[in-house]
């Protein structure tokens, strides 16, 4: 079972959805080689705003994932992107269900 994860919410600066959009669904390949990550979101809320949630079964996962090249990425382009600071924020897993 998963039991930690992290959510992060991201707000595109006016113009840069499209490209916002694009960096998220570029890093797919990258979590695909991850096998720490358990389960990988990138979901648009409206317009302007996304989010990330990824799972994990333990910390030592996590905190792979966020020392791994994705959280690398969007940092290096926060700047550029995004109209707030990031913020990775981790909470825990009460219950999930995956796939065997």
């Amino acid at each position: 079972m998963t039991t930690h994860a992290l959510y992060v919410r991201l707000e595109a600066k006016p113009g840069k959805e499209q490209d916002v959009e694009a960096l998220l669904r570029e890093a797919r390949s990258t979590v695909l080689r991850e096998p720490e990550t358990a389960a990988w979101f990138a979901l648009r809320l409206g317009p302007s705003t996304f989010a990330i949630f990824d799972a994990f079964s333990d910390e030592q996962g996590r905190e792979a994932h966020l020392n791994g090249s994705v959280a690398a990425a969007l940092t290096a382009k926060a700047p550029e992107l995004f109209a707030n600071p990031l913020e990775f924020i981790r909470v825990g897993v009460i219950a999930d269900k995956l796939p065997i």
